[in-house]
């Protein structure tokens, strides 16, 4: 795998755990009955995982320019 390839997946791995702790905390603030703070985590972990989508693509587009061609 290309170093750059690897980067990608690195990052879209931390924005994933960004993620994955907002829906947590939205999880937490519904049950309290703190809608408004909940939407916040709920938002701001849909975010996180647009933007790991994009690291995730980027590392297709590393990994076929260097193994993709024959």
């Amino acid at each position: 795998m290309s170093k750059k390839a690897a980067e990608h997946h690195k990052k879209a791995s931390e924005h994933l755990t960004h993620a994955a702790r907002h829906h947590g905390e939205a999880a937490k603030h519904y049950e309290a009955g703190s809608h408004e703070t909940a939407a916040h985590h709920a938002h701001t972990a849909r975010g996180d995982v647009i933007h790991a989508r994009k690291h995730v693509e980027e590392a297709v587009v590393a990994h076929t320019e260097k193994h993709g061609k024959q």
